[in-house]
């Protein structure tokens, strides 16, 4: 039986191959209506194919969102479609797998459109779908804000959460993330000649420079809670003093009570210098997944892997965030990176590794199976 499910997942490589350059040239940036529309009608029939019941493209405000939604829900799988990439990429990047190292690359294959193509296989290995729900969306990427009351919905209907983001190093899976907060710092101060008379400006850009100072310091490197100032900007020219500046700060964290501690000193901070006015906007965005509420999903996928015969599965924490974040915050029994073995997100050299596409559709099917109270269906 395991080597039978193995062989049954690997004899869909071809079709795997095939959806998956579709989908890869088929481009998805967060920001374009019009290429997310197009991504959710490309995986649309293709979905519906291996439920064996119709999946729909649900918009939510300015998003577009594929939902297949279980007759008997009991376990559901999330995953998005768009992208980090801008149009156009593609003709710059395009879809390609090296002969030699079956190293398959572009723009998203890795985030995550190899996951995509790996839940479709692992959901065709299924005897029946009834129990498996289905949410693929369209603005993980920037944030989630369209499709959080789905996310939310279909979660607590199911029970249970299998995300297809990637995996960690080697195809660790993912029991924990940290969670992630934005915040907006500006700063107003006044303008005046930078060289006939400075004294009678207030230079934002050296407030600015003070609260960089403490921002960084709400950082507690022994709980490995990160407070980081990032995109920075001040002044209109340069023989002016600055009136007005601001800072972007990215603060991720374990645990809710970090997060929730980094979260009232960023809002406590105030102005330094004499007549300057801070004004701090943002907060926690993604909340901490924190590692209990995987526990018994990966038990059991642990199981599953060993009955294949493919050997331990690694689990790690990661400290980037995704919509397991939010099922996970929920209570919700939770296990992601169940997707492509591969590397490098968001960067130039994302690459997927080809020949574990089907071991790793076979770990997921065989999950489900187990998850359903099924056989395999080879």
């Amino acid at each position: 039986m395991p080597l039978d499910a193995l062989t049954a997942a690997a004899r869909c490589l071809p079709t795997m191959i095939s959806r998956l350059q579709q989908l890869v040239d088929c481009e998805s940036p967060s920001t374009s209506a019009r290429h997310l529309e197009e991504c959710a009608a490309l995986v649309e029939p293709w979905l519906s194919s291996a439920l064996h019941r119709p999946a729909e493209i649900t918009r939510v405000e300015e998003n577009v969102h594929l939902v297949a939604r279980a007759p008997d829900p009991r376990v559901l799988i999330l995953g998005h479609f768009d992208t980090v990439w801008p149009v156009g990429t593609i003709g710059d990047w395009p879809f390609s797998i090296d002969i030699c190292s079956r190293i398959g690359s572009g723009p998203g294959i890795f985030d995550m459109k190899a996951g995509i193509v790996q839940a479709l296989t692992a959901i065709e290995l299924l005897p029946h779908s009834d129990q498996v729900s289905v949410l693929l969306t369209s603005d993980e990427e920037v944030g989630s804000a369209s499709s959080r009351a789905l996310i939310a919905e279909l979660a607590q209907d199911a029970g249970a959460v299998l995300v297809c983001e990637p995996s960690a190093d080697g195809g660790a899976v993912k029991i924990g993330r940290k969670g992630i907060a934005n915040y907006e710092v500006t700063v107003t101060g006044r303008a005046a000649h930078a060289g006939l008379e400075p004294h009678l400006g207030v230079n934002a850009s050296v407030e600015l420079a003070h609260q960089i100072i403490r921002i960084t310091a709400i950082g507690d490197s022994a709980r490995e809670t990160s407070v980081v100032p990032t995109v920075a900007s001040a002044g209109t020219t340069a023989n002016t003093v600055p009136e007005f500046a601001r800072v972007h700060v990215d603060a991720r964290s374990w645990t809710i009570t970090e997060l929730d501690r980094v979260d009232a000193a960023m809002h406590r901070l105030t102005a330094q210098l004499a007549d300057a006015v801070v004004n701090v906007s943002g907060g926690i965005e993604r909340p901490p997944f924190e590692d209990a509420v995987a526990g018994t999903l990966y038990a059991e996928a642990a199981a599953a892997a060993a009955a294949l015969g493919i050997g331990h599965l690694a689990a790690v924490r990661s400290a980037g965030g995704s919509d397991g974040n939010l099922t996970a915050a929920l209570g919700i029994p939770t296990l992601d990176g169940l997707g492509a073995v591969g590397g490098h997100p968001h960067a130039w050299n994302e690459h997927v590794l080809i020949d574990t596409m089907p071991e790793r559709a076979a770990l997921l099917g065989a999950l489900l199976a187990r998850m359903t109270g099924q056989s395999l269906s080879l």
